[in-house]
């Protein structure tokens, strides 16, 4: 029988059967107990020697915030369900601008379209699994789950390393800028198309083999089993690099910060050094590491509206910042708004007679100068100016 927190498995009319308390109640207390029940002709009696809530040290008093914590979860459930409701309606709107303004199209930006896309993939992915898992009743731990809840959930853990995977490829492509004078873009795009989608793919195959040949319970959706470490530490090895190449980065800006070619507005220039570092948080998911490498029972209530309710918005962040408040992305915007106009005033047939507005390829937007680095060889869309444009 699946009670919702715990499998009682098949008994004999008059058995007791003893078992631990849940592993997850160990995030909220160091109490570990056991809880049991009796096989009755009747069948299962209640818990004894008291409910979870008493057994497992979740409560200590008499009166059990049982109503507190639904109302704690079900905002958590709310708070996420915004973010990435938003996130997915920005950066599809992104997405679009990106593809359909000709002069945005360079490695850059393609990299930073494959990671709008690990965003939305992982948006679709959680709405999927609530679905299925709250919305369908597929949570019953005690049965096999059925194919479909197994792929739902196969997809979600796909989409969530690919997009920890992109914001490592973004950490890789911005390092590799700053560090190497000339490369191949070409060459190292597909090396980043690899890591992105490719490495993940390998990842979550084992773990899928893993679970159908040695723990094919349930809809896959618990992370008691040794087998999640296949897919955790993958996740933790890209949170660890992203973070090191971010302190590479920072470390490069403090340098060109205080090279002889810098003016001598010092106060000027720290702003910019603030900014743009403060651009790269959402870029590289550096927020991750706070909690990446504690215990799952450390803090796990700010830990739960940290990681599952701020990073809801991360992709609306990153929606923002690198598309809607881009120098390029404004520039052919107001391009394209002044053409309108231009055709809508004086007539289809004089768009040939007459030049574009503001195509002279200006930047409107203050740029940090001292992350250009361009290459006479490659098409890089003006580097880094366009990258962290200060609006």
């Amino acid at each position: 029988m699946w009670d919702n927190i715990t499998c009682w498995p098949s008994a004999s009319v008059g058995e007791v059967v003893v078992l631990h308390c849940p592993e997850y109640f160990g995030y909220f207390s160091s109490v570990s107990g056991n809880i049991s029940r009796n096989c009755t002709s009747e069948g299962w009696s209640n818990i004894y020697p008291a409910p979870y809530a008493f057994a497992c040290g979740l409560f200590s008093n008499d009166t059990p915030d049982t109503k507190g914590q639904t109302v704690f979860f079900g905002a958590i459930k709310t708070g996420y369900t915004i973010g990435h409701s938003l996130s997915l309606i920005s950066l599809t709107a992104a997405m679009i601008i990106l593809c359909l303004f000709r002069k945005l199209h360079c490695t850059r930006n393609y990299i930073h379209m494959h990671l709008f896309m690990s965003f939305i993939m992982r948006a679709i992915a959680v709405f999927i699994k609530d679905i299925v898992l709250f919305e369908n009743g597929e949570s019953d731990h005690c049965s096999v789950g059925s194919p479909g809840c197994k792929a739902a959930i196969v997809f979600f853990q796909y989409c969530i390393m690919a997009n920890f995977f992109w914001l490592l490829v973004e950490g890789l492509y911005l390092h590799t800028l700053l560090v190497i004078s000339f490369f191949s873009e070409k060459k190292y795009f597909w090396w980043y198309i690899l890591i992105g989608w490719g490495a993940p793919s390998v990842f979550i195959t084992a773990w899928t083999l893993s679970r159908i040949y040695f723990d094919d319970t349930g809809c896959w959706d618990t992370i008691e089993s040794h087998l999640w470490w296949i897919i955790k530490t993958p996740i933790l090895v890209s949170i660890l690099v992203n973070f090191i190449l971010f302190i590479c980065i920072i470390r490069i800006l403090v340098q060109k910060l205080h090279s002889p070619d810098v003016g001598r507005n010092e106060n000027s220039q720290y702003t910019r050094l603030a900014k743009s570092t403060l651009l790269l948080i959402p870029l590289f998911g550096v927020h991750y590491i706070m909690f990446a490498f504690f215990p799952d029972n450390f803090k796990v209530e700010v830990k739960l509206v940290f990681e599952l309710i701020l990073g809801s918005f991360q992709g609306f962040v990153v929606a923002i910042l690198y598309c809607f408040l881009n120098g390029e992305v404004q520039a052919e915007l107001k391009r394209k708004w002044r053409r309108w106009n231009l055709e809508r005033f004086m007539g289809k047939d004089m768009k040939y007679h007459h030049p574009s507005l503001g195509s002279n390829g200006t930047n409107f937007s203050t740029q940090i100068s001292m992350l250009t680095k361009c290459s006479p060889k490659t098409r890089r869309c003006s580097s880094f100016q366009a990258e962290f444009s200060l609006v």
